[in-house]
């Protein structure tokens, strides 16, 4: 073993999920001096006890198996539960299924069986030291997640609102490798490709390309493959056919969202009504921010409880949540303020009911945040997406001093002011 590499401590545990003899001795060998290896069986209840009670360094997982797959589960399981540990493949690169399968399912490392088995160490020291850095760092610019429990509640017409505006903001820094960073707008919600058609755009790159050409991706590529708005806003859609993301997985997703965070640097994730809960759950825990729309109707307000359940269930923090109430009107008898209370969310804003302008704006192919700014939907989205990019200059005044909600209260009351004047 290199001698240019320090024991490990004595307490440092990686478990390591296998049931074959020969690869658990194998690893074992390995990592002789320099950490314990505690094999567990590859049951997701056993690893979760023993990840609780061990405090791992990292959680190896064996692909070498004839149903990789099933591992998926077991891995989501334990991100849900453990998501501080790092998890690393191990496979051998003559058998390419269990490659396929370790990149499928999202690990940070890969071990190679074929290779040296000096190198183990290095590459598990390294990793720990990459994610002990990373921890003390901040994360790269911002994702956000725009769900809706239902399709109908303007998800979709809010996230491309708020990505052509927020494209315009930082097009607005001063510092042009920032500003060039700009904003992805992530198509996911349903039906599909709604933001394609608001943004009066095609795109035949979609969200199944990005994952199987993860490894080709750079700026050239992306510039030349998404769909790009006038104002700059790149969009990635769903497949125009959907029995064609059976063949990605979610851990795919994930790695896409992460490399997508070196290119852009506000990535916004409309997943309006969108039925695959665990589609949803997945992208919003790896959210920066999660933004839950709703309406002051019964129903939505039913039907967006029971959304909120199942994402604080699979481990959104509660801190990343906020609430966006939608076709707000002043009159109604619940307030924002009512619904956020009965949903138990903390942070709500508001966005004025203008059906009949958006109406108008979307029959002529147009955006209120560019055909009609001083509009209150429009002047609420720049709101929200200034509230997204606080280190830009015309940020300050609203960060330090109203609140965003305070800020939307006085717009709909003169919009309100505005309706009772009409003759």
């Amino acid at each position: 073993m290199p001698m240019s590499i320090p024991p490990a401590p004595a307490n440092a545990v990686h478990l390591f999920v296998s049931d074959a003899g020969t690869h658990i001795r194998w690893l074992c060998d390995a990592m002789e001096g320099h950490g314990e290896i505690e094999p567990v069986p590859p049951n997701p209840l056993v690893l979760l006890e023993r990840a609780a009670s061990l405090r791992p360094r990292t959680v190896l997982i064996d692909f070498l198996t004839e149903h990789p797959h099933q591992l998926f589960s077991t891995l989501e399981l334990l991100r849900r539960e453990q998501p501080q540990i790092p998890v690393i493949g191990l496979g051998l690169s003559t058998h390419p299924a269990s490659m396929l399968a370790a990149l499928r399912a999202g690990v940070l490392e890969f071990i190679d069986m074929a290779a040296p088995a000096a190198d183990v160490p290095p590459t598990l020291r390294a990793l720990t030291e990459r994610r002990a850095e990373q921890a003390g760092t901040p994360r790269d610019g911002m994702t956000l997640a725009l769900v809706g429990a239902r399709g109908g509640l303007g998800t979709t017409t809010l996230a491309t609102h708020l990505a052509v505006a927020a494209q315009e903001l930082q097009q607005g820094r001063t510092d042009p490798a920032a500003a060039q960073r700009g904003t992805v707008l992530l198509d996911l919600g349903l039906p599909e490709r709604d933001g394609l058609l608001y943004l009066n755009l095609q795109s035949d790159f979609h969200l199944v390309d990005g994952v199987l050409h993860l490894q080709r991706l750079d700026r050239t590529l992306l510039q030349t493959a998404l769909a790009q708005h006038a104002g700059g806003a790149a969009v990635l859609p769903l497949p125009a056919k959907l029995s064609q993301i059976r063949e990605i997985s979610l851990a795919d997703v994930q790695l896409l969202l992460r490399k997508l965070a070196e290119f852009y640097a506000l990535r916004i994730a409309d997943l309006g009504g969108c039925a695959a809960v665990d589609f949803v759950t997945q992208v919003a825990r790896d959210a920066d921010q999660v933004w839950v729309v709703c309406e002051q109707g019964l129903g939505a307000i039913v039907s967006t409880a029971a959304l909120l359940e199942r994402l604080r269930e699979s481990g959104v923090p509660q801190d990343r949540l906020s609430l966006i109430v939608n076709r707000f009107e002043p009159d109604a008898v619940l307030s924002a303020r009512d619904i956020a209370q009965r949903l138990g969310i903390g942070p709500f804003h508001v966005l004025p009911a203008r059906p009949q302008v958006l109406l108008d704006a979307n029959s002529r192919g147009e955006l209120l945040v560019e055909s009609r700014r001083s509009d209150p939907y429009a002047q609420a989205v720049f709101g929200l997406a200034r509230s997204l990019l606080p280190t830009l200059p015309d940020t300050a005044s609203l960060a330090q001093g109203r609140g965003w909600s305070t800020f939307m209260t006085q717009i709909a009351g003169r919009w309100k002011g505005q309706r009772r004047d009409r003759p």
